[in-house]
């Protein structure tokens, strides 16, 4: 009896591991239920990446729907995602950037702001600017109260402040149709 339990003990244990480890192989994050959905928008005070002055606030999304965009000009994806984003933003569709901080760790030469503000201009001059403003997200703490895994990612916003759909990846016309588009009265 004790040579069996020494033998099924571990042999659990493994198979319980493996079960695991691929369901986590095999399953696409990007349809994973996100916390943030169905809910107002968290609280925040955040400053405009190009002017830190300016201050936005929740009130900011009140009475228009917006797409949140998180972004980074680290992000290829990101640069990837811009132009249909700016085609976006001229059919009318308002657009905010939370613009997603990679290096925040100190150990590692965080880039000072007028190099920042510099990469930004050249990244969205290159790539075309479908954002209203941006704010930043400089810590990340406000990513992580919405639930953010990275960059890209875009929330839609109602004008009542409640998130309406959490998507992760780059926003493209496959996924504006599945997605969004219902939101703005497209079908």
């Amino acid at each position: 009896m004790k040579k069996i339990l020494l033998f099924l003990i571990p042999l659990g244990a493994f198979i319980a591991v493996t079960g695991f480890l691929l369901k986590g192989l095999y399953s696409e994050p990007r349809y994973e239920v996100s916390v943030s959905v169905s809910k107002p928008i968290p609280d925040f005070e955040l400053p405009d990446v190009m002017d830190p002055k300016k201050l936005y606030t929740k009130e900011t999304f009140l009475g228009q729907k917006t797409l949140l965009n998180v972004w980074g000009v680290w992000c290829v994806t990101c640069a990837v995602e811009l132009p249909y984003l700016t085609e976006l933003r001229k059919q009318g569709v308002r657009i905010v950037g939370l613009y997603y901080q990679l290096n925040n760790d100190p150990d590692f030469d965080q880039k000072p702001l007028p190099q920042l503000q510099w990469e930004i201009r050249q990244m969205l001059g290159k790539h075309g600017n479908p954002y209203q403003f941006n704010m930043f997200d400089k810590d990340r703490s406000y990513g992580m109260d919405l639930g953010v895994t990275g960059a890209p990612e875009t929330f839609l916003i109602d004008e009542l402040g409640v998130v309406k759909v959490h998507h992760v990846g780059d926003l493209n016309t496959r996924v504006w149709k599945e997605k969004f588009s219902m939101y703005f009265g497209e079908s």
